[in-house]
């Protein structure tokens, strides 16, 4: 099983993350785009949606680009999927493929809907400021990344 962000989700996270590099001022989308792989032509779109939400802020003109509305300290990961993506969680039984009402829950909603509560009290948890202080520790190596955590390494399997 791969739990994995959609693409809007992916490119808001970088675009914020970019923005939270550049506190001092505003970033024109086609250096946000550049610095952190996000094609040109689809982040406006994004933008315009982290504006709406509060998270960005826009100002036109020559001088003018994006900045974050508020501090990173101040804006979740989960502010950002939502800003993109609308609330997080299963609209669809995890088993039947149909909508999960309470008459018909199956046997696996009650642990799915606490492991999707987890995830999202991670995500609410964990600010761009700490992003951006992961991120910054990576760049220069001084982040110890435990083996298990890693790309490569061998998904998790089931404990018997």
């Amino acid at each position: 099983m791969e739990l994995s962000l959609g693409r809007r989700a992916d490119y808001a996270i970088r675009a914020t993350l970019d923005l939270a590099h550049h506190p001092e001022g505003l970033r024109k989308a086609r250096e946000i785009g550049e610095a952190m792989a996000v094609p040109t032509s689809f982040l406006p779109q994004i933008l315009a949606q982290l504006v709406r939400a509060g998270l960005a802020t826009s100002t036109a003109g020559p001088r003018g680009g994006y900045g974050l509305a508020r501090p990173a300290a101040d804006i979740s990961l989960l502010d950002v999927v939502v800003a993109v993506d609308g609330e997080v969680g299963a609209t669809q039984c995890v088993l039947r493929g149909g909508p999960c009402r309470w008459e018909d829950m199956c046997a696996v909603h009650l642990p799915w809907a606490q492991a999707q509560r987890a995830m999202t009290a991670e995500l609410d948890a964990t600010s761009f400021a700490d992003v951006l202080e992961l991120d910054r520790s990576l760049a220069v190596g001084d982040l110890p990344i435990p083996p298990e955590l890693t790309r490569s390494s061998p998904p998790i399997a089931p404990t018997a």
